[in-house]
């Protein structure tokens, strides 16, 4: 699709530059520090060399005393307790994380995962049934879901049971009420936090209270940053922190199930968040997508290298399978959509089908959305008819308030502002269907349609030097929240004809001021190029090539000069 570029007016760009100058960077980042509004140089410096120190109390979050009481208190008489969690990288890596600390501090504690296909998300009767079955216990933390789960609180509470919930999913009128409810959403700050976030933020209480000197909050930082990463929440404020110095803690991981999976997946240092969410979360996931998380959870748990290294390849064929089924359902998905979706007036994308997978409609529904731009909810449904769907929003519309407005078609919902699920029966998926549509209609503006691609800043051929890119570093993490700057130049010129890479890519080379360069572009060796001279979009990326580190031009736009 066509998209509006959109040119960024910085004021105070002189006070940016003065920053840069004092921190030594180059002059040309100052346009991201005028965007970002680092206009001083203490805080500047706060965001470019984020510290643990600077970490703020995690008694700060409400919930937070009562649920460190009640944990030592099993502790400490010995009661049982079991780890529920969400099948997803998030809900694996907050159980793995919370096991292995409470673990050290003597506890008696047991995982539970439910079965995607046959239990459902969250605290399905059928999943906690079978888990307080097999487990037994007195105290129940509930990990990565059970805000939206009142009544299902209320009914393992009445059994005797006492629950913990610690979630971040959005809160709805009514809370759990349980033993302790933590849940950043309920107060001003800390929503940025995913849960594996918040499992740190217990796990620091904890320690505040009972210092142990065995364990080292810090060699967990890794799992914190492949569940935040992977689910997709802002890298800002302390979710920034912790995901700067958890990547730099993965290249040096302690955990044998890590460093298999880190192998399996090809993935090399310097560790960025696109590894972690194009490499090591897929795999992680494809065994909760396509049956049970069980694998994921046990790779992160196991001390044995052999059997790391069996379940990191299992996994890896897992996702193999997982892509296959994904392709397929995209292929059927697309197919529904030439019947009747109109690009340019259609405001939101609703497919469904029997016999999808649920564990890929949400990866599908991600695909749709990013080609078409608009929020779209794919649904699958079994044999009986009982659907589950994912979606997946543009910027500017909340799916999980869009849901709530079509909440007499929906057996269950619940999500964040990008991304959501939701459960139906399929007699209810036309009325569903034009309903949501009918919603998005009213609140997607024109603007919102039309795809952008938002400028960081103009650069020149001879701005692209080694020590921009080491500046550009400094800015890492990019992720939601802290996007990637995206620069252009002005009137390029070819040198010659672009050269076609596996019949895909494109890759250019140009003269820009008194440099050389060369830039690909990726995916669309099948649009016609504009007439040159052209202005070039593009993100820098580094390029180790045979021990050499080379500074790469990855294009994201071409238009024809204006």
């Amino acid at each position: 699709m066509d998209r509006h570029w959109i040119i960024p007016e910085h004021a105070q760009i002189q006070k940016a530059i003065e920053v840069a100058r004092e921190l030594d960077l180059p002059e040309a980042l100052a346009t991201i520090l005028a965007r970002m509004g680092l206009l001083e140089t203490d805080r500047a410096r706060s965001f470019l060399f984020p510290r643990l120190c600077d970490l703020r109390d995690p008694f700060e979050l409400d919930g937070m005393r009562r649920a460190v009481d009640r944990v030592f208190q099993a502790i400490d008489y010995e009661e049982r307790i079991v780890l529920y969690g969400d099948y997803d990288v998030d809900g694996v890596t907050s159980v793995t994380f919370l096991c292995r600390v409470l673990t050290a501090l003597g506890a008696k504690v047991g995982t539970f995962l439910p079965h995607r296909l046959k239990e459902g998300y969250g605290l399905s009767e059928e999943g906690v049934g079978r888990c307080l079955a097999a487990h037994r216990p007195r105290l129940f933390i509930v990990l990565d879901c059970g805000t939206s789960s009142v009544d299902q609180v209320r009914a393992i509470e009445s059994s005797g049971v006492d629950v913990i919930v610690v979630d971040h999913h959005e809160v709805k009128s009514q809370l759990p009420e349980c033993c302790a409810f933590v849940n950043p959403k309920t107060g001003p700050d800390y929503h940025y936090l995913c849960t594996v976030g918040l499992v740190f933020k217990l796990c620091h209480a904890m320690l505040k209270v009972r210092r142990l000197p065995a364990i080292d909050l810090k060699q967990f930082l890794d799992l914190v940053a492949l569940g935040t990463v992977a689910d997709l929440v802002p890298l800002v404020e302390e979710n920034r922190t912790l995901v700067h110095h958890g990547l730099r803690q993965m290249e040096q991981t302690k955990w044998i199930g890590l460093q298999a999976l880190i192998e399996v997946a090809g993935v090399n240092a310097p560790i960025r968040p696109s590894h972690v969410g194009f490499r090591l979360a897929p795999r992680l996931n494809a065994a909760g997508r396509l049956g049970v998380a069980q694998n994921a959870l046990e790779l992160l748990l196991v001390e044995e290298k052999e059997r790391a290294s069996s379940l990191a390849c299992e996994l890896d064929w897992q996702n193999r399978d997982r892509q296959s089924v994904e392709q397929q359902t995209l292929d059927e998905a697309l197919n529904q959509l030439t019947a009747g979706f109109v690009p340019e007036q259609d405001a939101a994308i609703v497919v469904g089908s029997k016999g999808w997978h649920p564990g890929v409609v949400g990866i599908v529904a991600s695909r749709l959305m990013k080609q078409y731009h608009r929020p779209a909810v794919v649904i699958g449904f079994d044999e009986l008819g009982d659907g589950k769907g994912s979606g997946r929003s543009v910027p500017g519309i909340s799916l999980v308030r869009a849901l709530e407005e079509c909440a007499p078609y929906l057996n269950q919902f619940g999500g964040h502002e990008m991304a959501a699920g939701l459960r139906l029966s399929f007699d209810r998926f036309e009325p569903f269907a034009m309903a949501f549509r009918a919603v998005v209609q009213r609140l997607l503006t024109p603007e919102l349609m039309k795809p952008c691609l938002e400028l960081s800043g103009e650069l020149s051929g001879d701005d692209l030097d080694l020590k921009l890119l080491a500046g550009h570093d400094l800015l890492q993490p990019f992720g939601i929240g802290n996007p990637q700057p995206l620069f252009f130049l002005r009137n390029v010129v070819p040198l010659g004809e672009p050269r076609i890479l596996k019949e895909k890519h494109r890759l250019y080379s140009f003269r820009h001021g008194r440099r050389e360069l060369r830039a690909i572009h990726f995916s669309s060796a099948h649009f016609p190029l504009p007439k040159p001279p052209w202005d070039m979009a593009f993100h820098l990326e580094a390029n180790h090539y045979q021990n050499r580190l080379q500074l790469q031009l990855q294009v994201e736009g071409v238009r024809t000069s204006l």
